[in-house]
C-alpha cells in the first residue's frame, strides 16, 4: 500500500553535520517537559519518546526516505497470500542487564504497543497470532493481507513500538513502567534520575549497531557522546542562559522571547528543522457531561479562532500558519471536509449553538499545563472564549506530565474527572486517520475519545485501501465525520525552533535523536549544509536558519 510517510520525504530536511575531530564528553539538553515517566508506551508524550530512543530498539525503523528497514530484525520473508510474516532477529542483541534478547521478548512487547497506538490497533485486527516459535523467529499471521505491517512497526513517533524484556513488557498496558531496561545504544541512570529535573544516560559498550549507514532512525546506531544529560528548566530564560554558558548544548523547544534573545549570539544556531511543524489541537473528553453531547462540542468548535490562538501562543507570525484540515496543511491527506466550522470564529453563534444543545451550565475542567507556555497560552483562548458563551469553567493548573496522567481519570469533572485539555502533534504523527488522534474507541483510543463506529469503520477502510487516491477519499470521509461529531478542534500549524552551539554534530529531522550528538573540539560553519536558501518565508510557510 502506497503511504503518505513515503510522500513527505521530500518535506524532511536533512541538516547533517560533519564529523570532526571531537571529543566524548557529556551532551547536555534542555528539555521541552519533565520526563517523569519513563514507559513510551503508557503514554504519547515526546519528552518519553526522546527517553525511548535512547533506551530501546525497534524491530523496524524508517529512513531519511521514509522507507521501513530492518533494525532489530536481521531478515524477514512473507507468504505468497501475504498472510504469514516470519523475522529473525539479528545476533549480539542483549538487554542492559546483560540477557539476550528474545523473539519471546518481542512478541509480548508487540502486542503490549498494539493496545496503546493506533496504528497497532488497526494492524491487530488482522493479527490471528503472533509466535515465537524459537529464540530468534517471530511468525505474525494474519486473518487477511495488510498493507501496514512494515509501516506499524517502523512507526517513529508516538507510540513507538519500542521493545521492551518479556517480564517488563507483561506490564499491564495502562500501568506505567518504572524500570527502564532496553536494549538500546544508551543505558538509563536509575541513580542520578530526579523526576522532573533531570535524567542521564551512560553510553551501552555492548551495543552493537547495524553496519547500514545511519538515515533518520534506521540504520548504525552509534553513540557518540559518553553520557546524554536531558534537564528540565522551569524558566526558559534560564535554559536560553544555559546555552549561552555552553552549560548545556541544545535546546529542544525555546518559546519565541527566548528565540529572539539567541539569534545572532556568538556560538548559537537557532533553526527550525521540521518544516512541516506541528498541529495545535484541544480534546475534548466525550465520555462527560458535557461534552459527551455532540452539539456542546461543536459550539466549542465555532469558538475557534486559530490567528488569535496562534498570534497568543507564538506572537511571531514567521511561527505558525492557519490550517484548517485536521490532516496536517502540506500533507497529502489535507482537505476542506466539514472544515467550514473551524472557520466560523463567531462567539455570537457558539453562544446559540450552546443553547440550542441544551447547555444546563455543567461544570467543565479545564486540565492546564502551566510548566508548557505555548499549551497554557492555548488554554487562556479557549476559557476565555468558554467564559463568554456562558460556560461555567474551571481552570485546573499543573505540570505536562501531571496532564499526562491526569486525562486517565474516569468520571465526571465534578468528582474529579476532565473535561478538555490542550496539546499538539508533530504533523507526521496526525498525517493519516490511522493515527490514535483520531480514533473513536474509548476502550482503545486516546484520551477522551468519542464512541462513534462509523469512524471506525471508515478507519479500518483506510487501512485496507489500495492506492493513494482511495485513502484521500476515506481520510476526507474521516475528518468530516471526526468534525461533524465534534471529537477535537485543530488550532493551527506552527514551527518549533531548536538551538544549539555550534560545535555540536548531529543534528536530526524532523525528529532529533539523540545518541547521534557529540561535541566537536571547535566550531566548524562550513560544516552546516543548508539545503538551498531556506531563510525566512518560502511559499507562505516558514523555515530557515538564523
Amino acid at each position: 500500500m502506497l503511504t503518505a510517510k513515503k510522500l513527505l520525504a521530500g518535506a524532511a530536511l536533512a541538516i547533517p553535520l560533519a564529523v570532526g575531530a571531537c571529543d566524548t564528553s557529556k551532551v547536555s539538553i534542555a528539555t521541552h517537559a519533565k520526563l517523569e515517566y519513563l514507559d513510551p508506551i503508557w503514554t504519547t508524550s515526546y519528552i518519553t519518546r526522546n527517553h525511548g530512543y535512547l533506551v530501546y530498539d525497534t524491530l523496524f525503523a524508517y529512513d531519511q526516505n521514509f522507507e521501513p528497514k530492518p533494525q532489530m530484525v536481521e531478515s524477514y520473508t512473507t507468504s505468497p497470500d501475504g498472510k504469514t510474516w516470519t523475522f529473525k532477529l539479528r545476533p549480539g542483541l542483549k538487554w542492559h542487564d546483560g540477557t539476550e534478547v528474545t523473539a519471546e521478548d518481542c512478541v509480548v512487547s508487540l502486542q503490549r504497543w498494539s493496545k496503546r497506538d493506533g496504528t497497532g490497533q488497526e494492524l491487530f485486527k488482522s493479527v490471528q497470532s503472533l509466535t515465537a516459535p524459537d529464540s530468534k523467529t517471530i511468525v505474525m499471521q494474519l486473518s487477511q493481507p495488510s498493507g501496514i505491517v512494515l509501516e506499524a512497526l517502523a512507526k517513529n513517533s508516538a507510540n513507538v513500538p519500542f521493545m521492551m524484556p518479556k517480564r517488563i513488557a507483561e506490564t499491564d498496558p495502562y500501568t506505567p513502567i518504572t524500570d527502564p531496561i532496553g536494549s538500546g545504544p544508551y543505558k538509563f541512570e536509575s541513580n542520578k534520575f530526579v523526576p522532573g529535573s533531570q535524567a542521564y544516560y551512560i553510553k551501552n559498550t555492548d551495543y552493537v549497531p547495524r553496519s547500514d549507514k545511519p538515515s533518520l532512525a534506521a540504520g548504525g546506531k552509534i553513540a557518540k557522546a559518553s553520557e546524554i544529560g536531558m534537564i528540565y528548566y522551569a524558566d526558559p530564560k534560564a535554559a536560553g542562559d544555559a546555552l549561552l554558558k555552553d552549560d548545556v548544548q541544545y535546546i529542544e523547544s525555546p518559546p519565541s522571547r527566548v528565540v529572539t534573545q539567541l539569534i545572532g549570539k556568538d556560538h548559537i544556531i537557532v533553526a527550525n528543522t521540521d518544516p512541516l511543524g506541528n498541529v495545535a489541537m484541544m480534546r475534548f473528553n466525550s465520555q462527560e457531561a458535557p461534552f459527551n453531547n455532540p452539539g456542546v462540542r461543536r459550539a466549542v468548535l465555532m469558538t475557534i479562532n486559530q490567528n488569535e490562538y496562534m498570534r497568543t501562543a507564538l506572537g511571531d507570525p514567521r511561527f505558525y500558519r492557519v490550517c484548517y484540515s485536521i490532516f496536517p496543511c502540506g500533507t497529502p491527506f489535507a482537505n476542506d471536509a466539514g472544515s467550514d466550522i473551524l472557520r466560523t470564529a463567531d462567539l455570537e453563534a457558539a453562544k446559540k449553538a450552546l443553547r440550542a444543545a441544551g447547555y444546563n451550565g455543567a461544570k467543565v475542567v479545564v486540565l492546564n499545563p502551566t510548566d508548557i507556555p505555548v499549551i497554557a497560552a492555548f488554554t487562556a483562548v479557549t476559557v476565555d472564549n468558554l467564559r463568554k458563551i456562558g460556560m461555567n469553567v474551571e481552570v485546573r493548573d499543573m505540570s505536562f506530565q501531571a496532564m499526562m496522567k491526569e486525562r486517565t481519570v474516569k468520571g465526571p469533572p465534578t468528582q474529579g474527572g476532565w473535561s478538555m485539555f490542550h496539546t499538539w502533534w508533530l504533523a507526521g504523527d496526525v498525517y493519516d486517520p490511522m493515527d490514535i488522534a483520531f480514533s473513536a474507541n474509548p476502550a482503545n483510543g486516546w484520551a477522551g475519545a468519542p464512541n462513534d463506529p462509523e469512524v471506525e469503520k471508515l478507519r479500518l477502510e483506510f487501512a485496507k485501501a489500495k492506492n493513494l487516491e482511495q485513502q484521500k477519499e476515506i481520510a476526507a470521509k474521516v475528518q468530516a465525520r471526526l468534525l461533524a461529531i465534534g471529537a477535537l478542534g485543530t488550532l493551527g500549524q506552527f514551527f518549533e525552533p531548536v538551538a544549539f552551539r555550534d560545535n555540536l554534530a548531529g543534528i536530526t529531522s524532523p525528529i532529533q535523536f539523540y545518541w547521534t550528538l557529540e561535541r566537536m573540539r571547535k566550531p566548524d560553519r562550513n560544516t552546516l549544509e543548508i539545503p538551498g536558501q531556506i531563510q525566512g518565508q518560502v511559499n507562505n510557510e516558514w523555515y530557515g536558519y538564523w
